[in-house]
């Protein structure tokens, strides 16, 4: 055997030897055409004879050494009989014959070599491919919706039936174990009636077909903190919200608390950490909205919460302190351990640094009907300011399984508008996919 091919020969019997073992019967006319024309591996052409005959030594020797039935006096291809010494030595067996194991090592080490470079091959392959797919900590969840509806509005300038759609893709990587990287990209067509923000639903978004990033942020322990940083999060975060009402109309969302239980922002940090027996506490700061981080320029937020939970009841308070206005919210949960319902509420008032106070509130109930959830939810459309005119808002929806990851939701609200007896109606119903 000559001396090259001994070199490639010998890391390829320690390979085997370590418990790898390849069946001749995985290596196809195919294979070898694609390893005899590789310049890194042996070739066939310096093979004595492709066949191992009854009464060759070699032939004999593993017939001695090992109860495979493919010694059974027929002949046998050289690559058989190489798979074979892979699977003798990979077992042990018949290794107190050294002699002949390293002398068929070396009559069959092109052979060894040949499906050494195949299972290197192989793992090259599945290395790239592992290289383009995600890391076993990376997890990805998605949802879609379909919207369709329209309004009778008291300017009558958008009355229309529309169409819109909403896409969410949500990546999370841990590197810890106990941290998470979240990175969520959004498209959708909201447009300005049916599924608009304000006096319009609580759902879409107005993207305008473009996949944009809506948020990317840190999560990470610090002792018995729970601590987050990042752009476009908000600054409550990771704070407590005892909020359980299921709104249509967005001006009722989070109870009637959106300025200070739910503190919106653009680069944020957010912390908040449990003390026993359901309490929890968090604190926040957010800055930004590209005129820098809490200079006199930028449109700064800072607030904290306190919140206590339990299975039936719970409830958070929270303040904020905005560049123009601060704000005071209460929400709280009851979930009567008799009944399959949940009455949710909430308070805020704002006093702005001009102006006049301001004073919201929102109250839903939600139960289950059927096999799907019943809600109903009645609150002041938006803040309404000492001595002004009262308008509120008022939706019904009711959210029907299709199955685990489909539902559909039809629903009907009405927002009132400021100055004139002429209500917003809107209605229709959404398809919700997850996956």
């Amino acid at each position: 055997m000559k001396l090259f091919q001994k070199l490639i020969a010998a890391p390829a019997v320690i390979s085997l030897a370590s418990g790898f073992a390849v069946n001749a019967a995985e290596i196809n006319s195919t294979d070898l055409s694609d390893y005899t024309n590789s310049n890194n591996l042996v070739s066939l052409g310096d093979f004595k004879s492709d066949t191992l005959f009854p009464g060759d030594w070699a032939y004999d020797s593993l017939k001695d050494l090992t109860n495979s039935p493919k010694f059974n006096g027929n002949s046998v291809t050289r690559l058989e009989a190489a798979a074979e010494l892979n699977n003798l030595i990979a077992g042990g067996e018949g290794l107190m014959n050294g002699a002949a194991i390293n002398r068929l090592s070396d009559e069959l080490g092109s052979e060894l070599a040949i499906m050494k470079g195949r299972v290197d091959g192989l793992e090259a392959r599945v290395n790239g491919i592992e290289a383009g797919s995600f890391s076993e900590t990376t997890t990805m969840s998605g949802s879609a919706g379909f919207l369709i509806g329209a309004t009778d509005s008291a300017t009558k300038s958008n009355d229309t039936v529309q169409f819109e759609y909403i896409v969410e893709v949500d990546l999370n990587t841990s590197f810890t174990g106990e941290d998470k990287l979240n990175i969520e990209l959004e498209t959708g067509n909201g447009l300005t009636n049916v599924g608009a923000d304000g006096t319009g639903l609580d759902w879409g978004s107005s993207n305008a077909d473009v996949v944009k990033l809506d948020d990317i942020n840190y999560t990470f322990p610090v002792g018995s903190w729970k601590v987050a940083v990042g752009h476009s999060m908000d600054a409550s975060k990771t704070w407590p919200n005892a909020c359980s009402m299921n709104n249509m109309v967005d001006n009722l969302g989070d109870c009637g608390a959106a300025n200070s239980v739910d503190l919106s922002g653009d680069t944020s940090f957010s912390a908040a950490t449990g003390f026993g027996d359901g309490w929890e506490f968090g604190f926040g700061a957010s800055g930004g909205d590209g005129s820098g981080l809490f200079t006199k320029e930028s449109s700064d937020a800072y607030g904290l919460a306190l919140g206590y939970e339990t299975d039936t009841y719970g409830f958070t308070a929270a303040y904020s302190d905005k560049d123009t206005a601060s704000y005071y919210g209460l929400v709280a949960y009851y979930s009567p351990e008799e009944l399959p319902t949940t009455f949710s509420g909430g308070f805020e008032a704002g006093t702005p640094d001009s102006g006049s106070d301001t004073t919201q509130w929102a109250f839903g109930i939600s139960t289950d009907l059927g096999e799907g959830t019943l809600s109903a939810n009645i609150g002041t459309n938006g803040k309404i300011a000492e001595n002004a005119e009262e308008i509120y808002a008022y939706d019904i929806s009711y959210e029907y399984p299709i199955n685990d990851s489909m539902s559909i939701t039809p629903f009907v609200y009405i927002s009132e508008t400021t100055g004139t007896t002429a209500d917003t109606t809107g209605a229709g119903a959404f398809v919700s996919f997850s996956f």
